[in-house]
């Protein structure tokens, strides 16, 4: 007789992809409207927006290693609930953030509490998983962020251009209170406690043997970078009537993809997913660069989100399978760590990349870098995990 699979979609499961939803997608909300709002409303220089915007990036990078280490030593449901909580008054402080600096601040706050938020929920959505389907739930919960961060701007836009910024706010604190609401209706399972005093060490902010597959992360994650904040310039250069449509696909591929690539992961072919993946990403971004019509423009979208789709789960697997239970939280933070490290490198860099050479360019670039990244993969992290995996 064949195994019958532990249930996966549990009422406590789909409460933590819920609540991920609104959260992510009330943060998603600010980001394609705040650069318009401080430039349009508050006259600052386009060329000063980045300051703004990585204010939350720089937040994270303090937050994610602490953030870790919290949710292994205390109740990650109680985590959850504190920083969620301090996310959604936060967004208050946009109200009254009427000069750069405040901005700044208000949105290196929005950091910290978005940090410790999404390692204290991905955290607890792996508690509630069985560890038999543990990829394919780390897969559909991730689908949950991915499609707010698609639905989102359009979200953002419409709301902006017609009842302006105030209003979008008023939106964001709404769903955010309605995650709250799910987040209290999660059942987390009873976990041991820790050691009366656990030691303090670097391995306790970030996994120390995890730290090629770190460095291998951020070569596909600066790609990744490079899709938010340039695409909708790079396509009305090329004359695309709405380069929005490129999210529609691009969301679309990341749920498609969340169908087959968690099982197959879970079913032992993690290597091939992950050099899989990375080949598509690199060829989708190729194609992206070099061929300027509406079809290869959304065909490309769509595979960049096959890619990514197969790809974050994936890596994610990798950290978890090399950590002790009690680490689970420390191996969340890491892969985080490198996915904001990467992002925030593709934003940068491609800001200078595009203004001194071309959007083709920074295309092609990602596309070299996801290259590299298999490479580096196959002969350095696939090693580094086969050596050190505990599951």
């Amino acid at each position: 007789m064949e195994n019958v699979k532990p249930k996966l979609w549990s009422l406590s499961y789909l409460n933590v992809c819920m609540a991920n939803f609104l959260m992510a997608c009330s943060f998603n909300l600010l980001m394609p409207s705040i650069p318009l709002y401080i430039t349009e409303q508050m006259g600052v220089a386009q060329s000063k927006t980045g300051v703004v915007l990585a204010s939350y990036a720089i937040a994270l990078m303090f937050v994610r290693p602490f953030s870790g280490y919290i949710v292994d030593i205390y109740s990650r449901k109680k985590i959850l609930l504190i920083s969620f909580s301090c996310y959604v008054l936060i967004f208050f402080g946009y109200f009254w953030a009427t000069t750069v600096l405040l901005f700044v601040i208000v949105r290196f706050l929005h950091g910290i509490t978005w940090g410790l938020s999404t390692v204290s929920s991905s955290t607890l959505a792996i508690d509630v998983v069985p560890s038999e389907r543990r990829a394919e739930g780390i897969g559909y919960y991730g689908t949950f962020m991915n499609v707010a961060m698609a639905i989102g701007p359009f979200v953002a836009i419409h709301i902006y251009n017609n009842w302006g910024f105030d209003r979008l706010l008023e939106c964001a604190i709404v769903m955010g209170m309605l995650g709250i609401v799910t987040v209290a209706l999660i059942k987390a399972p009873a976990r041991p406690k820790p050691e009366d005093v656990q030691k303090l060490s670097l391995d306790r902010f970030f996994l120390v043997k995890g730290w090629p597959i770190f460095l291998n992360q951020l070569l596909p994650c600066f790609a990744w970078g490079t899709i938010g904040p340039f695409v909708a310039q790079y396509g009305k250069q090329i004359n695309i009537p709405n380069a929005g449509i490129f999210f529609l696909f691009w969301a679309g591929g990341i749920v498609a993809s969340r169908v087959f690539a968690g099982r197959l992961v879970d079913k032992g072919k993690i290597h091939q997913v992950n050099v899989s993946a990375m080949m598509i990403v690199a060829i989708a971004f190729c194609s992206f660069a070099l061929i300027h019509n509406i079809y290869a423009f959304c065909i490309a979208g769509l595979f960049i989100g096959v890619g990514f789709g197969m790809m974050f789960p994936a890596l994610q697997t990798l950290y978890i399978n090399m950590a002790e239970n009690s680490q689970r939280g420390t191996a969340n933070s890491t892969y985080l760590i490198g996915f904001d490290l990467g992002l925030a490198i593709g934003m940068l860099l491609g800001g200078y990349i595009t203004g001194i050479f071309s959007f083709e360019r920074l295309y092609l670039i990602a596309s070299g870098l996801c290259v590299i990244s298999v490479f580096v993969y196959w002969f350095s992290s696939r090693i580094i995990f086969e050596k050190n995996r505990l599951r």
